[in-house]
C-alpha cells in the first residue's frame, strides 16, 4: 500500500507544483492588479499541500516522526514570514515572497530526505536570518547615505577574499570559507553596491577605470582561491551592470573578449580548470576521476525521467555533494524532469520580478543594485543547473535557497530583503507621482 501512495504522489506532487508555476507567471503579467489576494493566496495554499504530501511520503517510508516534527517547524517557519512581511510591509511583493517559500520548502524537503541533521541546520540559520532581515526593507529606505560609500565596499570585498585566500580552509580544491563561513557570499552584496554606486551618475573614464581594477581585483582573488563560479559570476556581473550603466556596446565587447582571453589563459595556467573542461568535454573517459561527478549527475538524472522515481526511491546518496552543488540532480532523480523544470521557471520567475523591479525604480543608484543582484541570481541558477547536466563545466556553486548552505542562504535573503526594500521604494515612488498627477489635474479645472 505505501509504494502506491509513495507512486500516485509524485503525480500530485507535479501537478501542484505545474499549477503554481502557472501562478508565477499570471501573477507577473498582474503586478499591477488589485485583485491579486486571491491567486497570491492559491500559492500559499498549494506550497502547503504540496509539503504536505512530500512530508507525508517521507513519514510513510521512514515512520520517524521526526519527519512530522520538521515539517511542523517548516509550515511554522512560513507562516511567520507570511505573517510578518504582510504586517510590517503590506506593500512588498508577495510573490517573491511566496516564491522563497517555495524554493526554500522544496530544499527543506530534499534536504530531510537526504540529510535530517543538515535539514535541522538549515532551517535554524534560514529562520534566524528570516527574522534579521525584516529590518533591511527599512534601512534600504532610510539609509540615504549609501550611494556614497563607494571604496568600502571595495575594500571590505577585497579584504575579505584577500583573508581568504591566504588563511581560508580549502574544500575540493578551492578555498572557500573561513570558520564555516563562505564570505565570497557576503562580498557578492557589496560587489554590486560597489558597482552601483560608482556607476549611477554620469559615466566617466576614471569611473571605468576605477570600476574595472576593482572588479579585476575581486575576480583575480577568486581565480587565485580556486573559486570558479564566483569568479564567473562577480565578471558577468561586472559586465552587465557597466554595459547598462554607461550604454556602450564596445564596453560589452571589449568586456567579451577580455573575458575570453582570461579563460583561455586560465585553462593554460591552472591544473583544476583543464580538469574541469576535460571532465565536461567527456565525462565517461575520466570516470574514476574528474568525471564521476558529472557521471552521476547524469544518471541519476536520467533515471528520473520525466516524471521520477518518487521520493525515496531513488539513489540521490550515490551523487558526491548531493546536499550542495547537485541537489537538482536529486530533484530530478526523484521527482522528475518536468518538476525540475518548473523549479527553474520559478527561478526565471524570481528574476523577471527583480529585472521589473530594476526597469521601473526612478533613483539610478537602487536601478543599477536591483540589476546586480538580480543577475547574481541568475547567473547562480544558470551555473547550477548547467553544470550539473553537463550544458557547461562544474562551477561548484549552490542552487539559492534550495541546496544546504549556511552562508548562501543567508546572503540570499539577505538579497532578497533589499529588493523588497527596492520593491516598496518603488511603490512610494508610483503614489508619489499619481499624487503630484491629481494635484495637476485639480490646479487646471481650478479646483
Amino acid at each position: 500500500m505505501t509504494n502506491v501512495i509513495v507512486e500516485l504522489s509524485k503525480y500530485v506532487i507535479l501537478t501542484l507544483m505545474l499549477v503554481y508555476t502557472f501562478y508565477c507567471f499570471f501573477l507577473v503579467r498582474r503586478q499591477n492588479a488589485q485583485d491579486n489576494d486571491g491567486p497570491l493566496t492559491k500559492q500559499i495554499l498549494l506550497i502547503f499541500f504540496m509539503e504536505s504530501v512530500a512530508f507525508a511520503v517521507l513519514f510513510l517510508k521512514g515512520r520517524q516522526p521526526e519527519v512530522i516534527l520538521f515539517y511542523a517547524e517548516v509550515m511554522g517557519y512560513f507562516a511567520a514570514v507570511q505573517i510578518l512581511y504582510r504586517f510590517l510591509y503590506p506593500k512588498a511583493s508577495f510573490l517573491l515572497v511566496n516564491n522563497m517559500c517555495m524554493l526554500m520548502g522544496i530544499g527543506f524537503l530534499m534536504l530531510e530526505r537526504l540529510d535530517k541533521a543538515s535539514a535541522q541546520k538549515q532551517l535554524l540559520i534560514a529562520a534566524g536570518a528570516s527574522l534579521v532581515c525584516l529590518v533591511v526593507p527599512v534601512l534600504i529606505r532610510k539609509m540615504r547615505f549609501l550611494n556614497r560609500l563607494t571604496y568600502f565596499y571595495a575594500a571590505i570585498g577585497i579584504v575579505l577574499l584577500g583573508a581568504v585566500l591566504a588563511v581560508g580552509n580549502t574544500v575540493y580544491g578551492a578555498k572557500l570559507s573561513i570558520m564555516g563561513v563562505q564570505p565570497s557570499e557576503v562580498v557578492k552584496i557589496t560587489f554590486v553596491f560597489f558597482m552601483a554606486a560608482c556607476l549611477y551618475r554620469k559615466i566617466s573614464v576614471r569611473k571605468v577605470i576605477i570600476a574595472t581594477i576593482a572588479a579585476g581585483l575581486h575576480v583575480i582573488i577568486l581565480v587565485l582561491s580556486r573559486d570558479l563560479g564566483s569568479a564567473l559570476i562577480f565578471f558577468v556581473t561586472y559586465l552587465i551592470m557597466i554595459y547598462v550603466a554607461a550604454r556602450k556596446p564596445i564596453l560589452l565587447v571589449a568586456g567579451l573578449l577580455g573575458g575570453s582571453v582570461a579563460s583561455a589563459g586560465a585553462y593554460f595556467l591552472f591544473g583544476h580548470v583543464r580538469q574541469r573542461v576535460t571532465a565536461w568535454k567527456d565525462p565517461m573517459a575520466v570516470y574514476e576521476n574528474e568525471g564521476y561527478q558529472i557521471v552521476q549527475s547524469l544518471f541519476a538524472i536520467g533515471t528520473g525521467g520525466w516524471f521520477g522515481m518518487g521520493l525515496c526511491q531513488g539513489s540521490p546518496e550515490k551523487i558526491p555533494v548531493v546536499k550542495s552543488d547537485f541537489i537538482f540532480s536529486a530533484i530530478c532523480e526523484e521527482l522528475g524532469g518536468i518538476f525540475g523544470i518548473c523549479l527553474i521557471l520559478v527561478c526565471m520567475n524570481f528574476f523577471l520580478m527583480i529585472l521589473n523591479i530594476s526597469l521601473r525604480i526612478k533613483n539610478p543608484f537602487f536601478k543599477l543594485i536591483a540589476l546586480g543582484l538580480g543577475t547574481e541570481y541568475a547567473i547562480q541558477v544558470i551555473l547550477t543547473v548547467g553544470g550539473v547536466t553537463k550544458f557547461i563545466p562544474l562551477t561548484g556553486v549552490t542552487l539559492p535557497l534550495v541546496s544546504y548552505g549556511g552562508t548562501s542562504v543567508v546572503s540570499t535573503i539577505v538579497m532578497l530583503s533589499i529588493v523588497q526594500g527596492l520593491y516598496i521604494l518603488r511603490e512610494d515612488e508610483d503614489e508619489e507621482i499619481e499624487k503630484i498627477r491629481r494635484r495637476a489635474y485639480f490646479k487646471e479645472r481650478g479646483f
